[in-house]
């Protein structure tokens, strides 16, 4: 009977750790996150972001459906400052294996392979999102969050890889105090 109570417990940790996205943060931990209730975006910042004006809305879109969601407000006069910063980095592997059967003894390299050698090249786009929550009276670094993972081309997967990014990230905020 047990067994079957901590079956949804199980499935839930088995879906999240097949999560794409791996997620870091650091805050100040002087800080007392309860006093923020709004934001604003730091216009400076995030135009510094190398990245399509296009996945830049997408991103702070995000970000938006996240803070309101813990309770935040935009607001002209904010608590904290968002900014992002984005990252990217090509990754090549090559996988080299032998193809077919061939004389020699045990299971290694065979110079006398019939079936020959093959060799398969890929290659893929990591991505990395910082999120950085700036006090906005102090223009201090408060919180920052890091997600890192790999990038689709594909325009139906963009949005929804955006969405899983960030909200990955902004699970960690506000940081709970151990």
């Amino acid at each position: 009977m047990k067994a079957i109570k901590l079956l949804p417990v199980f499935l839930l940790f088995a879906v999240a750790s097949c999560s794409s996205v791996k997620v870091y943060s650091d805050y100040d931990k002087n800080v007392d996150f309860s006093q923020y209730k709004t934001y604003a975006f730091h216009k400076r910042g995030i135009d510094k972001a190398e990245i399509s004006e296009l996945d830049k809305k997408r991103i702070l879109n995000a970000i938006d459906r996240e803070l309101s969601k813990k309770g935040m407000t935009k607001s002209e006069t904010p608590d904290l400052l968002v900014t992002i910063f984005t990252k990217e980095r090509e990754r090549v592997d090559v996988n080299q294996y032998n193809a077919g059967w061939g004389y020699g003894w045990g299971w290694g390299w065979n110079p006398y392979l019939w079936g020959g050698r093959s060799t398969y090249v890929s290659s893929s786009t990591e991505g990395t999102l910082y999120i950085d929550l700036i006090d906005a009276k102090k223009k201090e670094l408060v919180w920052q969050g890091e997600g890192v993972g790999y990038l689709t081309e594909n325009r139906n997967e963009k949005e929804k890889q955006i969405n899983e990014f960030v909200a990955k990230i902004l699970e960690q905020f506000p940081p709970v105090k151990k």
